[in-house]
């Protein structure tokens, strides 16, 4: 048992550094059942990443899917040996979590399978609404705290979180075949694939990335607006919010120069 937590935890430390941190910030059954909830995350997160077929990544999030309708059955037998499995299955005996959270994270990533370009930040807002959000509402359960908002706060830290994430891919496009700039603005500020691809800095691209991160702060501060209106035993649910906040500090002080080199580093 204890290697399989150590196992999750190298697994989040490793593809999810910062909220890795936030997450060891966290009090006894809380924390346990966030190592759980962000584990399962990160492995139907990667279904993208690890294939080039759709049918084959379809085939992977299926296991998930069919993994989180047997931890559901609240019957050990049904679970299957996996240090996830095994780990979600004690979290939802100790909590009340909502399956459907679980299984929008899978069914957002089958929609994304081989897509490797966004229309417009709405869509961004949406994909980080189903994919970030959603891990905040089922951590805000396992506190057992029902306020309507926390959920606010919540939406809006997620999609902060998700826009950020996306302007972090920026610099690996090539790598990972995606580009995450919005094609709208991409467009308006004439700035091509190409441009992207080879890590080329100019002014038009620059204002692109300042019009992305302005919406993430502006879910930022909407996100925080809310606090004085959550429960004081919410707040350690929010803490990735200093993260995203300092990123776009760090953005804005290189002037919306995305491919800057302190950009990579790690705070």
């Amino acid at each position: 048992k204890r290697q399989a937590l150590q196992l999750q935890l190298f697994l989040i430390k490793k593809y999810d550094y910062e909220n890795f941190m936030c997450t060891l910030l966290l009090k006894n059954t809380s924390r346990s059942c966030a190592i759980a909830i962000r584990s399962f995350n990160i492995e139907v997160a990667r279904v993208n990443e690890q294939v080039t077929q759709r049918s084959i990544g379809l085939t992977r999030l299926k296991f998930w899917e069919d993994l989180i309708d047997r931890v559901f059955t609240k019957d050990i037998s049904k679970v299957p040996q996996h240090p996830v499995a095994i780990e979600l299955f004690k979290a939802i005996t100790r909590v009340d979590l909502t399956k459907r959270y679980f299984k929008t994270l899978i069914s957002s990533r089958s929609e994304f399978i081989n897509k490797n370009i966004f229309l417009n930040l709405e869509e961004i807002e949406k994909y980080s609404e189903k994919t970030v959000s959603n891990v905040y509402y089922l951590l805000l359960e396992s506190n057992r705290i029902k306020n309507i908002h926390a959920d606010h706060a919540a939406s809006h830290l997620g999609k902060a979180q998700g826009i950020v994430q996306q302007l972090r891919t920026v610099p690996i496009s090539k790598q990972i075949n995606l580009i995450s700039l919005p094609q709208d603005l991409l467009a308006k500020n004439k700035v091509s694939h190409e441009e992207i691809l080879r890590a080329k800095k100019s002014q038009q691209l620059e204002e692109c990335v300042y019009e992305v991160a302005s919406r993430a702060h502006q879910h930022l501060t909407m996100s925080r607006n809310l606090f004085g209106q959550v429960p004081n035993e919410a707040r350690d649910v929010f803490l990735p919010s200093v993260s995203v906040e300092l990123y776009l500090e760090r953005l804005q002080k290189v002037h919306y120069d995305i491919f800057h080199p302190s950009l990579q580093h790690r705070s």
